[in-house]
């Protein structure tokens, strides 16, 4: 799989762009606040409908102007596909596949596959709860079309349940309601609990080889899924917390609550570990997420990393860049030093100055 070329109207501060790929390593460089990363956002956008940075599409369209358009050629199995992706400030986004439109985010996913690694992913490991849960998220619902479906169903049915639990405050009567919205929580989120334990489960059979050669055999790392409930709990719990929620007037229970637990040699490094063992457990993951994909596609998936490589020492990028050479690559960065001095292949180079390239 990889992605032939890229077309961008009005997008971020690109008034006018078209872009040609090579299938290997594409270097975009230049200075910082010059337009590398909106590239990356505009390829992961137009392949899942969500910006990696959770920017709203009326702060991505290009200052003083109304819409802003997107188009994307892949290659995928020996066929093309065209992604067109408009934006609109006041009116939801109009996607079309092979110029048929789309009306639901879940017939895009998986049309390509891409794992996007930003310097923010290093820190995965040390913050909160949310940023793990987001990267189960983010990979599952590319990898599983039902997952999408459950995940976004789950979240409105929360949302609902919660509304209610405040308006049960003002309208006691309501209360008889509950039971039509937990059993549809209990439905979706039964299946999202599943659904992330078996993904850890397939991490971990990559992860533990990928991380001991990243730290010469000396670390042993493990993830293990810290579910909010069991499956085989979820109903009972949710019902004896019910007086807990009505007073909180917030659901406390369900996957919305999971966490990821990663240790090394045995001990949780979220807590235990320096922020090198943290750095590299991260790497670690996203590495082991490019392997799954393709081992569940049987295709490799597009890599997207935004300014990594200044942010890791010189025996991790070297371990990164050598692990990449088979798939295709976008890489932005400030110079291109690294690369020649460590003679890493570069296969195109883009430089990248006030929103214009050459």
């Amino acid at each position: 799989m990889y992605i032939e070329s890229l077309q961008l109207k009005n997008f971020r501060n690109y008034q006018s762009l078209d872009l040609q790929f090579d299938q290997g390593t594409n270097i975009l460089y230049g200075d910082n606040a010059q337009g590398k990363t909106n590239i990356l956002e505009a390829v992961y956008l137009c392949g899942t409908t969500k910006s990696h940075k959770g920017s709203k599409d009326r702060e991505i369209i290009r200052f003083q102007e109304e819409e802003s358009h997107i188009c994307m050629r892949i290659v995928k199995n020996s066929l093309q596909y065209k992604l067109d992706m408009h934006l609109k400030k006041n009116k939801p986004k109009g996607v079309a596949i092979n110029g048929i439109p789309i009306h639901k985010a879940r017939e895009l996913f998986g049309v390509v596959n891409l794992v996007f690694f930003s310097p923010e992913d290093l820190n995965l490991i040390k913050e909160g709860p949310s940023g793990r849960r987001k990267f189960l998220d983010l990979e599952l619902c590319q990898l599983d079309k039902i997952y999408l479906s459950d995940i976004v169903n789950y979240n409105k049915i929360l949302n609902q349940r919660n509304k209610l639990l405040k308006d049960i405050a003002f309208h006691p009567g309501l209360e008889e309601t509950m039971d039509v919205w937990d059993f549809q929580l209990l439905q979706y989120g039964g299946r999202i609990i599943a659904k992330r334990r078996e993904f850890i489960f397939q991490l971990n059979e990559t992860i533990q080889d990928i991380h001991g050669s990243l730290t010469g055999g000396n670390e042993r790392l493990e993830l293990i899924y810290e579910p909010s409930v069991s499956e085989a709990d979820y109903e009972n719990v949710l019902a004896t917390n019910r007086e807990r929620d009505l007073k909180m007037k917030t659901t406390g229970t369900g996957p919305h609550r999971d966490d990821m637990c990663v240790k090394v040699n045995g001990f949780d490094i979220r807590k235990y570990g320096s922020q090198g063992q943290q750095r590299t457990a991260a790497l670690s993951l996203k590495l082991s997420e490019i392997y799954l994909v393709k081992r569940t596609i049987h295709d490799t998936p597009v890599l997207l990393l935004d300014d990594v490589l200044s942010e890791l020492d010189s025996s991790r990028q070297n371990y990164l860049l050598s692990s990449i050479h088979h798939i295709q690559t976008f890489i932005t960065c400030t110079g291109l030093d690294d690369f020649v001095n460590n003679r890493f292949p570069i296969n195109k180079v883009f430089q990248v100055v006030a929103g214009s390239i050459r």
